[in-house]
């Protein structure tokens, strides 16, 4: 039985985590003789995604995804025990950013800060008060549950990072997970080696604040400032936008060629009735039929500016089932059938050059 995260109220919009989130977990799946296929046609992964750290998928569907490895390995603790062996250039730059910055304190503001540039709906922050800094962690969409595997696994890199960048033997003064306590908490207890509270608020580790204001190295400002812009670049683009015009535009973007992309599909993606979604667009002024119609005519004509692109490879790559469908769907949109067009467009490129 599938044990996919159970919705629990509407989601009002898609959020996004970087593939590169989801990489140790198709490598330690393996690893344990595992095979990772099906659980990625489950939450409706493409394989096809692995090979792009930088690609986005539904933060929903990886969520969901982790509690089925955990009840496919039989693991209770198989995200904390995964989290445990993290180094930092496992989360590319935001990893190096932690390690390289001169105490706990700073890492983990920064880690607060720019959290999204990773995966979009969370709330990180650094809290010091009465002798104690606090880092919390949680994913806003209350709809995400269960939860219990990405809260343990980001609970327990995030320690690991704090020791393998700072002090190898510091552990935290408490842990607070905002799930129910499970029938075993072996795993965690010598993962974390610090008292473990069930059932709060939100995720957190709290630290002595003295060790975490320990000034560990000097910092090289140059590099500082390179890996921040870049991690503000990746924030920009998970940013949502606020018509779901756009936000259904994503999803075309992110699923066209990869699976049916259908209005009933893009409804439940949003967490909308199709009657609703369908509402909305209406109120915008389009359609998912124009959008999806839009989304193809600009992607074919940038495919079929390329020389060596054939026909049967942009019809696959639009979601059409041969390049015969293709054909026809482009000369409704342009009068003229793609082969046509090739010549066309190197005549324009031709003048423009001359």
């Amino acid at each position: 039985m599938s044990t996919s995260a159970v919705q629990t109220g509407v989601r009002q919009s898609v959020t996004y985590i970087r593939v590169a989130a989801l990489t140790p977990f198709i490598e330690h799946l393996q690893n344990a003789g595992v095979s990772p296929a099906t659980l990625l046609d489950r939450h409706a992964i493409p394989s096809s995604q692995l090979g792009d750290p930088y690609a986005l998928i539904p933060l929903h569907h990886f969520v969901a995804f982790l509690e089925d490895a955990a009840a496919a390995t039989g693991d209770d603790a198989f995200g904390a025990k995964l989290g445990a062996h993290l180094k930092p250039a496992d989360i590319g730059p935001m990893g190096i950013l932690f390690s390289v910055s001169p105490t706990i304190h700073i890492a983990l503001q920064r880690i607060a800060r720019l959290a999204n540039s990773l995966q979009g709906a969370t709330n990180s922050g650094v809290v010091e008060e009465d002798g104690t800094l606090t880092w919390s962690y949680a994913l806003t969409d209350r709809t995400i549950w269960p939860r219990r595997q990405d809260a343990e696994y980001s609970m327990a890199a995030t320690c690991e990072l704090v020791r393998s960048c700072f002090r190898a033997n510091l552990n935290p003064l408490e842990v607070h997970f905002e799930h129910e306590r499970p029938a075993k908490i072996e795993p965690l207890k010598r993962i974390f080696r610090a008292p473990i509270l069930f059932s709060q608020s939100s995720n957190r580790l709290i630290y002595d604040v003295e060790e975490t204001d320990r000034v560990y190295r000097s910092e090289d400002k140059f590099l500082i400032a390179t890996l921040e812009r870049h991690l503000a670049d990746l924030i920009s683009e998970m940013k949502p936008d606020d018509g779901v015009s756009e936000k259904v535009t994503f999803l075309i973007q992110l699923y066209l060629g990869r699976r049916p992309v259908t209005t009933t599909f893009l409804a439940q993606e949003l967490g909308m009735s199709l009657r609703t979604l369908q509402r909305r667009l209406d109120d915008e002024g389009t359609s998912v039929r124009a959008l999806i119609r839009k989304h193809r005519s600009e992607l074919a004509a940038g495919l079929l500016e390329r020389p060596d692109t054939r026909a049967a490879n942009v019809a696959l790559a639009l979601g059409y089932a041969d390049g015969a469908a293709f054909s026809r769907a482009f000369k409704d949109w342009t009068g003229q059938s793609p082969r046509a067009a090739r010549p066309q467009r190197s005549r324009k490129r031709q003048l423009l050059e001359d």
